[in-house]
């Protein structure tokens, strides 16, 4: 009896040792382009940052910790044993390369890890969940750089007023926000419900579906969380456009935050799933507070001198190409969070900014609307549009793109 529980508690401390790993080292970046433009302190930043990730950690990380725990081996249930080891040998890694500079994953070492231990306890290869899981690794760059650039590129181009089309990317995001699953909001079936679905289905709003289970009722509810999004926007650039667009890019920041919390969470705390289910007969909620409890302590220790060492990078890149590089970062993060699929919310972030970096190049060097300089400033004659830090996993691809003064 003593040893299960000396080996339940060597998990346990795993665990929160890779949710603070993961909370130091992922969850600064959004904020990033708000403490650059001046719009928030970096000490202010990094206490929203834990707050936050460790809030979306907790109403968010059930399905991706689901995946890790259950769904990447087939006919074993992974033991405390296995499960210590293969968040001791990820965390471990992590920690070393990020001391000597060599950047590694978090999604892909934990992954990596649970398959092994798996296979050691004498399951089998869950193939069709690599299939899955590989296919949207490779996708994401692809589809966040074409988002980002294609946004990057509306935004400067002087067919839209920024009046408009900033409000309208701020509608996308509270139509979306609208439906995002959350622990607080259960369904009748015990899964996780959206605010959408539980504000059109208690009183039984326009019930007919429109797609699956999705109803007319929910659209209206997401169609009025857009509007009211839409109009928030819009009111805070016509009162003053320049500190309009850093508030906006303040809100967008903390909403991103959260999405990375609750896509990241489930690195640390999925080797445990069936642990807390059979052993300690606990809900996953305690286990997703754990793992939001090692995020928030891992983003305050660590997240000043990497807020503040990211968000020079971002004043480069301004805070409109800010803009359009975080919100297919927030889309996609949110998808994979939808499919349980872990990922790396870095290389989310990188393929975002390395598509808006790349709208500036596309312009050919002419000076926009907005008075932004085409020359080039920085190092030497490029930028680094990647944020840099040793401790993060931005810094192998960092991609370097002509910079300009722009915003």
């Amino acid at each position: 009896m003593a040893s299960v529980v000396l080996v339940l508690s060597i998990a346990l401390v795993a665990a929160l040792f890779m949710s603070f790993t993961v909370g130091a080292n992922s969850n600064s970046a959004p904020v990033a382009p708000a403490v650059g433009a001046n719009a928030l302190s970096v000490l202010r930043g990094a206490l929203l940052v834990g707050i936050v990730a460790g809030l979306g950690a907790i109403l968010q990380g059930g399905s991706i910790s689901e995946t890790i725990g259950k769904d990447l081996v087939t006919g074993v249930t992974i033991t405390p044993l296995a499960a210590a080891a293969a968040l001791l040998t990820a965390a471990t890694l992590i920690t070393i390369g990020n001391s000597r500079g060599y950047p590694i994953p978090s999604a892909f070492t934990v992954t990596g890890a649970m398959i092994g231990a798996g296979i050691a306890l004498g399951g089998e290869f869950a193939t069709h969940e690599y299939v899955v899981i590989l296919g949207f690794w490779f996708a994401i760059p692809i589809v966040e750089g074409a988002l980002a650039y294609g946004l990057a590129r509306g935004l400067r181009s002087d067919i839209v007023s920024e009046t408009v089309s900033i409000p309208l990317l701020g509608s996308a995001v509270g139509y979306t926000l609208a439906n995002i699953k959350l622990t607080v909001i259960p369904t009748a079936s015990g899964a996780q419900g959206s605010l959408a679905r539980y504000l059109a289905t208690t009183p039984q709003l326009f019930p007919m579906a429109v797609g699956g289970s999705y109803t007319l009722g929910m659209v209206l509810v997401s169609v009025v969380c857009g509007l009211v999004a839409l109009v928030g926007t819009r009111a805070l650039l016509q009162r003053d456009e320049t500190a309009g667009i850093n508030q906006f890019l303040v809100v967008l920041g903390l909403i991103v935050v959260f999405t990375s919390g609750g896509s990241q969470v489930g690195l640390a705390t999925g080797p445990l799933e069936a642990i807390f289910e059979s052993d300690l007969q606990l809900p996953s909620i305690y286990l997703l507070a754990l793992g939001g409890g090692g995020i928030l302590l891992g983003a305050w220790v660590r997240g000043p001198r990497l807020v503040q060492a990211v968000s020079n990078e971002y004043a480069s890149l301004g805070p409109r190409r800010s803009i359009a590089a975080l919100i297919p970062a927030f889309l996609i993060a949110q998808l994979a969070i939808v499919l349980g699929i872990p990922i790396s919310f870095n290389k989310v972030m990188i393929a975002s900014i390395v598509g808006s970096g790349l709208a500036a190049n596309s312009s050919g060097g002419a000076a926009s609307r907005h008075g932004r300089s085409a020359s080039p400033s920085g190092r030497g004659s490029g930028r680094c549009w990647v944020p840099v830090s040793s401790a993060t996993d931005c810094t192998s691809s960092c991609s370097r793109f002509p910079a300009s003064a722009e915003s």
